[in-house]
């Protein structure tokens, strides 16, 4: 009797385990056989030997990739950057989701999602080719059109430092707010609607209720989206920082991040040590950052730690 209820319950979770598979086979393709090449930031690369027998090297990969004049710029751009896009995600998420929530024509505020979600959706190629329509010297509408209207001189973008991380950061906010909205709205929607019915008989207006029904409410989500950005903090959108500028070297010290400058070391300098160096480094942060926050998240709120 036993073994016919365990065979029954092995059937009826089977359609699980197959819809399972395909996302375990990305996760053991796309995130673990490639950890095999850890190893690499630790050699120096002989082709000729090939990789297992080419020399251990300990940390010098480690100390070179530290010891250029671009490990501080690189590191101070990822770093800011990514402080900045947590920030400026979590506040307009917040605050477009609750004016979403708020909105009486359902119909509408479905669409509203649908158009901020969209430029998630959208290469990041087709982005930049968006963004030099609006930036190119010759052609672009800035330079062409609204420039003038405001009796301003032209500029040239990929050629000015200057403007960089605030183009950076507008073209990252309309492409990546739109999943935090989607995720706040999810939290907002469940929340019970006679609370708030019965904070507005209790005489709470709008401000009341988000400062204390919908903002407590969301707290635990902030905290654990917060834990996940954190443990990305020394990574970067490779498409954003590359693409958009469309790899000016002019505006190196403004646009070049760790990634950026894993890809340069990767393909153009062809030092796949130093390249797996950087990234095991920045994978080891991320790491240390997040048991870090979790452990301070869980001194402060045990019930919205992740661990």
């Amino acid at each position: 009797m036993k073994k016919t209820t365990a065979k029954s319950k092995r059937g009826k979770y089977l359609y699980y385990y197959l819809f399972m598979l395909p996302g375990l086979l990305y996760l053991l393709i796309n995130n673990y056989i490639p950890m095999i090449g850890i190893f690499i930031a630790f050699k120096k690369l002989n082709y000729t030997t090939g990789i297992f027998a080419s020399d251990w090297v300990g940390f010098d990969n480690f100390q070179y990739l530290f010891r250029t004049r671009d490990a501080f710029i690189i590191t101070r751009n990822t770093v800011l950057y990514n402080l900045v896009f947590i920030f400026l995600y979590t506040i307009l998420g917040i605050i477009i989701a609750i004016f979403l929530s708020e909105m009486r024509r359902k119909r509408l505020a479905r669409l509203y999602q649908s158009v901020l979600l969209l430029p998630n959706l959208v290469s990041m190629v087709i982005v930049s080719y968006l963004a030099f329509a609006f930036l190119s010297s010759e052609n672009g509408l800035l330079n062409n059109a609204i420039l003038p209207m405001l009796g301003m001189a032209e500029i040239s973008w990929y050629g000015t430092p200057g403007p960089w991380p605030v183009i950076l950061t507008i073209v990252s906010c309309w492409c990546y707010t739109g999943v935090e909205v989607i995720i706040y709205m999810s939290v907002i929607v469940g929340i019970d609607r006679s609370l708030y019915e019965s904070a507005e008989i209790d005489g709470a207006g709008k401000w009341r209720q988000i400062t204390s029904i919908t903002l407590p409410m969301l707290k635990p989500t902030i905290i654990i989206l917060q834990l996940m950005f954190i443990g990305r903090i020394f990574h970067s959108d490779f498409g954003l920082f590359y693409l958009i500028p469309m790899n000016s070297g002019m505006l190196y010290n403004v646009t070049s991040t760790l990634d950026t400058y894993v890809y340069t070391s990767l393909v153009r300098l062809q030092n796949i040590p130093m390249a797996s160096a950087a990234g095991l480094y920045q994978s080891f942060v991320g790491f240390v950052l997040v048991i870090c926050a979790n452990l301070a998240v869980r001194k402060l709120e045990p019930d919205s730690a992740l661990f």
